[in-house]
């Protein structure tokens, strides 16, 4: 995926989950991020983000958060930040053969259960089965965590994906790293460890456990492969 008319500005705060201040050119400029979760690790004053300009002339802000440069031991670290990036380019990945297949029915937002699920998908009038897809953007020491807040709603995804396989369908999870480099993907246990147990379980039940890895720069973000999932 492409994002046009990406700039670079220098992150001041975050009065909330929605907007931050970001300096450019300057002035200092109130910003959408495109991210609601806490992201305390990335988001600190003084370092350099990425935004990209809205399409909408009616929107009360003009540019979106989109990325930011982490500084780790092996250098700057480009993270995207964009909660909506993770199924978009999974979408694409996916629709170009990535899981090994062309399916010949990729539906986003499918209600199943209790849940709605990222996408259902068909091979053909035998195969079937859905994905839930979750961006990773926290990396400590090169390893990709997820999640970085407790997440119940990604419990009950889990659980619903177990009831799936149950009921006969094909089902994963797959951990979108909006991040390139990273040694393994593994659950953040010491931040959920109920999120981790239910995944572990999930595993066992024959849910598909996968990670992806993108190639991520200012204007765009491309899955380029697998990472190694540690359950």
């Amino acid at each position: 995926m492409v994002y046009p008319s990406v700039v670079k500005g220098r992150f001041l705060s975050r009065p909330n989950r929605f907007i931050a201040h970001v300096e450019l050119e300057g002035a200092c400029e109130v910003c959408h991020v495109k991210n609601t979760g806490r992201c305390r690790e990335l988001l600190v004053p003084g370092r350099t983000v990425w935004l990209s300009e809205g399409t909408n002339p009616g929107r009360k802000t003009k540019y979106d958060l989109i990325g930011v440069e982490k500084p780790t031991a092996r250098g700057l670290l480009p993270i995207n930040m964009d909660a909506q990036a993770p199924n978009r380019v999974f979408g694409e990945w996916a629709s170009s053969g990535g899981l090994g297949f062309s399916p010949t029915l990729l539906r986003p937002e499918t209600a199943y259960g209790a849940s709605r699920f990222d996408f259902y998908w068909e091979d053909g009038p035998e195969r079937r089965g859905f994905w839930e897809i979750k961006g990773v953007t926290l990396e400590e020491d090169g390893i990709a965590r997820f999640p970085d807040a407790p997440t119940l709603r990604g419990v009950k995804h889990l659980e619903e994906l177990i009831r799936a396989k149950s009921d006969g369908f094909q089902a994963g999870v797959c951990f979108v790293v909006q991040m390139e480099g990273m040694r393994w993907v593994e659950p953040n246990d010491t931040t959920h460890p109920q999120f981790g147990e239910t995944l572990r379980r999930a595993a066992r039940a024959g849910v598909e456990v996968l990670a992806l890895e993108c190639r991520t720069a200012p204007d765009r973000l491309e899955i380029t492969g697998s990472v190694p999932v540690k359950l």
